[in-house]
C-alpha cells in the first residue's frame, strides 16, 4: 500500500483503542506500511499509551453527539481515514450478566446493552462515515458476534446481548446501503472475532473450545478486512473470512 504524497495523510482509526482487542489492532496497524497515523479513540487515554506522533489518541464520549462531532473535526485535521474499526462492545458488567432464560430479562439490561452495542456504533457511523474518501477503497468495520446471528441461533439464551448485536448488524447493513450511493469503493461490514482472551469474554472463556490472544485475533481480522471488496459491503464475516448468516 504505497502512500501518495499529493493526498491527505492516510489514517487508520481504532474506536475503543483502550480495550484489549483495540490495543492489539493498534499494534498490528502500526506495523503496516500504508498508514501515516494510527489513531486511537476512547473514553480516556490509557496511562501507558506510547508517546509517538504516529499514534495520536483522541478522547471522546462516544454516546455524546457533540463529542462525536468534535471527534470528526479532529480526525479531519489529522488526515483522511482509510480504515475505521469500531472495537467497542459490552457483554457484562457489575449487576449485568447474560441471561440463561427469558424470565431473567430486564428493561435495564436490554437498554444498557442496546446503548453500547447498537446505539454507540450507529452514532459513530453517523459522524465518521462521511470522512471516508469518495474516490478510493476504504473500510468501516464493527465487531459483532456470531451469537447476534438470528439464522445461526440454535441455543437461545443471552437474550439482550444477542438482540443488541442483531440490531448492530442491521444498522451496519443500512449504513452500507447508504454508503454505496456516494462512496462506491467503500466497504462497511460486521466481523465476528471469535472468543478472545479479553475481560469481555473472561468469565465465559473456559466454556469455549478456542480462545485466542488479542494479537492473534487482531491479525486475522485485519487479514479479512484487507481482503474485502466493495461487493462484500453490508455483509457479516467471521475471523476466517467466511460469511455468517443474518
Amino acid at each position: 500500500m504505497a502512500l501518495d504524497d499529493t493526498r491527505a495523510p492516510r489514517l487508520a482509526v481504532v474506536i475503543g483503542a483502550g480495550g484489549g482487542l483495540g490495543r492489539a489492532f493498534v499494534k498490528e496497524l502500526r506495523s503496516e506500511p500504508g498508514w501515516t497515523k494510527v489513531v486511537g479513540v476512547g473514553r480516556r487515554r490509557p496511562d501507558d499509551w506510547p508517546e509517538d506522533p504516529r499514534l495520536p489518541f483522541l478522547v471522546a464520549n462516544l454516546l455524546d453527539e457533540d463529542a462525536l462531532a468534535d471527534l470528526a473535526s479532529a480526525l479531519s485535521a489529522l488526515g483522511s481515514p482509510g480504515l475505521i474499526l469500531i472495537a467497542t462492545g459490552l457483554l457484562h458488567e457489575p449487576g449485568l450478566m447474560p441471561e440463561k432464560a427469558m424470565k431473567t430479562v430486564t428493561a435495564a439490561s436490554l437498554s444498557r446493552l442496546f446503548e453500547v452495542n447498537a446505539v454507540l456504533p450507529a452514532l459513530i457511523c453517523k459522524h465518521l462515515a462521511p470522512l471516508l474518501p469518495r474516490d478510493e477503497r476504504s473500510v468501516i468495520a464493527a465487531l459483532s458476534a456470531r451469537v447476534g446471528s438470528i439464522g445461526d441461533n440454535r441455543l437461545g439464551g443471552w437474550h439482550a446481548y444477542r438482540a443488541s448485536k442483531a440490531a448492530l448488524n442491521m444498522l451496519i447493513r443500512c449504513q452500507a446501503i447508504e454508503l454505496a450511493r456516494e462512496r462506491p469503493l467503500a466497504i462497511c461490514a460486521v466481523l465476528h472475532p471469535g472468543t478472545v482472551d479479553t475481560p469481555l469474554s473472561a468469565p465465559f472463556a473456559r466454556a469455549s473450545r478456542s480462545v485466542e490472544p488479542p494479537q492473534t485475533a487482531a491479525a486475522r481480522l485485519l487479514k479479512v478486512i484487507h481482503q474485502l471488496e466493495p461487493a462484500d459491503s453490508g455483509d457479516f464475516f467471521d475471523y476466517d473470512g467466511a460469511p455468517i448468516p443474518w
